[in-house]
């Protein structure tokens, strides 16, 4: 998807978006910090996008990849904008009838009446063959 001409990238990406540089015969993945000089455009390099936390709002984070031409000269841009969806599965821990969000119940199980933890079921029959 580079442009003609591209012989190196750049990236840069807000606070909340962590993105990895892996190419083709290297063993090692690069962390991109929030701005890097450049990395040269091999067939087979791969960036990585990644979010730890979910959003405020929509759009609020952004990767931008600048390619530049031999001797440096900027060539085009090309952005995305990221989202981060937070998903969690809170539980009735303490069985008590309330979902809670951090009940230090949820880290463990204990049977019976009295006991604290999640209860799951799970239909594992065939439906269909």
């Amino acid at each position: 998807a580079a442009p003609a001409g591209a012989v190196s990238f750049g990236v840069k990406h807000t606070e909340g978006v962590s993105v990895e540089v892996a190419c083709r015969g290297r063993a090692e993945v690069e962390s991109a910090p929030s701005s890097r000089t450049r990395w040269p455009l091999d067939e087979g390099t791969v960036l990585r996008f990644s979010m730890s936390r979910a959003s405020t709002e929509v759009n609020d984070n952004k990767v931008t990849v600048s390619f530049y031409a031999e001797g440096g000269q900027p060539i085009n841009q090309a952005g995305v904008f990221l989202t981060g969806i937070g998903i969690s599965l809170d539980v009735d821990a303490d069985r008590d009838g309330v979902v809670e969000k951090n009940n230090p119940n949820k880290a463990s199980w204990t049977w019976g009446p009295e006991g604290h933890g999640a209860i799951l079921l799970v239909s594992c029959d065939k439906e269909s063959p």
